[in-house]
């Protein structure tokens, strides 16, 4: 099963890397505890649509680039983990 707050939390911390930040940074710059940002990072903790948007800000991310990735992740994951479909003799 794939779960959103998993594919969310990876897509944040790998552009905070790739922006060569640390998590003790981007929690100051959102105004968001630094243990919460690691639990959000991990996929431990579900981000309000608030808390993500000051993610977003303190990373100089638009929230919608950061949905459309995870949208995008989640599409491939769920075409690569789909379940075949089985028929039944006369039916289909």
């Amino acid at each position: 099963m794939i779960v959103l707050r998993h594919v969310i939390g990876d897509e944040l911390r790998r552009r905070r890397k790739d922006q060569g930040r640390t998590l003790r940074d981007v929690s100051g710059a959102a105004a968001v505890s630094l243990g919460y940002l690691s639990e959000v990072e991990r996929g431990q903790k579900e981000a309000s649509s608030e808390l993500l948007a000051a993610i977003c800000g303190a990373l100089d991310v638009s929230q919608s680039d950061v949905l459309a990735s995870v949208s995008s992740q989640v599409a491939q994951a769920e075409t690569t983990h789909r379940r075949p479909v089985l028929s039944v003799a006369g039916l289909s």
